[in-house]
């Protein structure tokens, strides 16, 4: 049988199909007034969802572009910035960052372990000219399922006085709480195809006054990423450049059923997803690749040494047309990702969990049949 793929990767995500129907509908001009309703839905949506009164910005560009404005706008050549490192995503800003001449000094923990915030208390307390400009953390670090502890990190980041916190949210934006005004966050990136339910191509930027500010004094060089250029345009409801108009039309549909389900209940439906999986992985006997405790609600990781990462993912998309994530760079082949933010809830997670003790049985991992299933169960029968 065709057609029966079943995506539970961290991104893209799965799409609700009264949003694909709302992508399907015929693109309108994007200087037009209808375009500029839309774009206002739109970015009161965002402004809900980051828990924001200040600016969220959209941009036709993945979660990278998101983040490269991010840095581009608000920091100098050579200005000195702390980056955490702890998997491939931390790693990539520290090569973004040193593409643009930036100084960059790296706070990392082990993979499959989370940032220490105290590292960085040491790093800005220490820092008594105030010569740090920027501290830049994943939140949610898709590579090895660690969420790291960004309201600990910036509450030092604060105290620092004048350093930016700059956040790549984008597998956390929509999976987990990041309330932007309440923790003061200055510049926050994440992008379309994780959270937010829909197609890759757009990227969004939250930046707050103080941001705003230090880009006044910004000399890296910039253009198609001014973001100057979409908050002008912005308040007007409209955009610098072309925008993919059907992508803006799947995300007013995505908001809608956002704002419908409400913020907690979608915290608690991701927190319930992870816990269901976590609860099968431990009946199975398999280990985690990080701690319970540090996990992102938004995916998965899982390191087999019974059987081979690979054959497991190779095995459930050939029997059951579901895709799950595979390891990257050092962990790869180590290890498989299950993705569960966005549209996939605790239908998909029950799915693929007895496909998984389907495979792992026959793949000769010892296990009881019915365990991984029924403990998921437990954990989807006793929260709200």
């Amino acid at each position: 049988m065709t057609d029966r793929s079943l995506l539970l990767i961290p991104g893209p995500t799965l799409v609700p199909e009264s949003v694909l129907q709302a992508m399907a509908q015929h693109p309108i001009g994007h200087r037009s007034g209808e375009f500029s309703t839309l774009m206002g839905e739109v970015t009161a949506g965002l402004q809900w969802l980051h828990q924001t009164t200040g600016d969220v910005l959209i941009l036709t560009a993945s979660g990278t572009g998101a983040m490269e404005a991010g840095i581009i706008n608000f920091l100098s050549p050579g200005d000195r910035v702390l980056c955490g490192c702890n998997g491939k995503f931390g790693e990539r800003w520290t090569e973004l960052c040193q593409a643009f001449q930036l100084q960059v000094e790296t706070i990392t923990a082990p993979w499959g372990q989370p940032l220490n915030p105290n590292d960085f208390a040491t790093k800005l307390t220490a820092d008594r000219d105030k010569t740090i400009k920027a501290v830049i953390i994943t939140h949610s670090e898709t590579s090895t399922g660690v969420i790291n502890d960004l309201e600990a990190i910036n509450r030092h980041v604060k105290a620092h006085g004048q350093a930016l916190i700059i956040v790549d949210a984008v597998t956390s934006l929509g999976a987990t709480s990041v309330p932007v005004d309440d923790w003061g966050l200055d510049v926050v990136a994440s992008g379309s195809q994780k959270g937010y339910m829909i197609p890759p191509g757009l990227g969004f930027v939250a930046v707050s006054e103080r941001a705003w500010q230090a880009s006044k004094t910004a000399k890296l060089p910039k253009f198609y990423f001014d973001l100057g250029s979409y908050r002008k345009d912005g308040a007007k409801n409209t955009t610098p450049f072309t925008p993919p108009v059907n992508l803006f039309f799947a995300l007013r549909q995505s908001l809608q059923l956002m704002q419908k389900e409400g913020l907690p209940q979608i915290f608690t439906r991701h927190e319930r997803s992870a816990g269901m999986v976590q609860a099968a992985v431990s009946a199975w006997n398999l280990p985690l690749l990080c701690p319970v405790e540090s996990a992102s609600p938004a995916v998965t990781a899982v390191a087999p040494t019974t059987i081979a990462a690979e054959e497991v993912r190779s095995l459930l998309k050939k029997q059951f047309g579901i895709a799950v994530a595979g390891g990257q760079d050092q962990l790869k082949g180590k290890i498989f990702r299950i993705g569960h933010l966005g549209f996939a809830g605790e239908r998909e997670m029950l799915t693929v969990i007895a496909a998984l003790e389907s495979v792992l049985h026959q793949l000769g991992h010892p296990l009881t049949l019915g365990s991984g299933v029924g403990a998921a169960i437990r954990v989807l029968e006793a929260t709200p």
